[in-house]
């Protein structure tokens, strides 16, 4: 468990950003514009639909990213999202989850700051956070990558009641020294998960490893299911 931190609040004229005041103690929207000089951004080459980058400053090192739609959609609005209020905003509600899951103790990156900028009925949002240092996406460790402490990191997210909306191979990511990181909870979200979504969400990571590692994806993800379903085994006679 981490000591919960309670976030700060920066108005600017066309928007605002949630920010952690211990590891930013000079907030603005500069921290979202990979141009700015102190950022020293360099594009992400794996994933972040090209809004995506690695940056640095007094917080550290950080990940940029900027919220892009994928899909038919995207042909219509690249980044630009229906207004429904702040805390209904992809960055915000993002980082609340990624701020619930840090303190709590689950591995994932801690939130540094999220923005958005609103434009009438519509409005941009983007999110910066700590960088994992020294990590690969398990679509690149399947040889040396074990099953059963993905399937562990998986499984404590499950008991939190944390839904992740697109598990997929890149979204995990494993350490030298073999611990996994879970990243990207754009729309993710809090409930309590049965055992059906639970294996919904294992499904959708199933479908990405067999599309990036064919029959021997399909091989890990069978004995991740394994695992997984020992350690609900276990949960259930204690």
């Amino acid at each position: 468990m981490n000591v919960p931190v309670e976030p700060r609040v920066l108005d600017f004229p066309d928007g605002a950003m949630r920010y952690d005041a211990v590891s930013l103690q000079d907030p603005g929207p500069f921290l979202f514009d990979p141009a700015s000089a102190g950022l020293a951004a360099v594009p992400v080459s794996q994933g972040g639909r090209q809004a995506a980058w690695f940056v640095q400053g007094e917080f550290g090192q950080g990940v940029l990213r900027r919220y892009r739609r994928g899909g038919l959609i995207a042909k219509v609005s690249v980044d630009r999202y229906v207004w429904r209020g702040a805390d209904s905003t992809r960055s915000f509600a993002e980082f609340e989850l990624l701020r619930f899951m840090y303190d709590s103790g689950l591995p994932v990156p801690r939130p540094l700051a999220a923005a958005y900028w609103r434009q009438g009925l519509t409005y941009r949002a983007a999110i910066l956070v700590q960088r994992i240092a020294g990590v690969q996406p398990l679509a690149s460790m399947l040889d040396t990558g074990r099953t059963a402490v993905v399937a562990m990191a998986i499984f404590a997210m499950h008991e939190a009641g944390v839904w992740h909306a697109d598990l997929n191979a890149y979204n995990i990511l494993l350490d030298g020294q073999g611990k996994t990181w879970l990243i990207d909870f754009d729309k993710g979200y809090r409930q309590v998960l049965s055992a059906e979504r639970r294996h919904v969400n294992l499904l959708r990571l199933r479908r990405s490893l067999l599309k990036v590692a064919g029959g021997r994806g399909l091989e890990w993800w069978e004995q991740l299911a394994r695992d997984y379903r020992l350690l609900a085994e276990a949960k259930a006679h204690i």
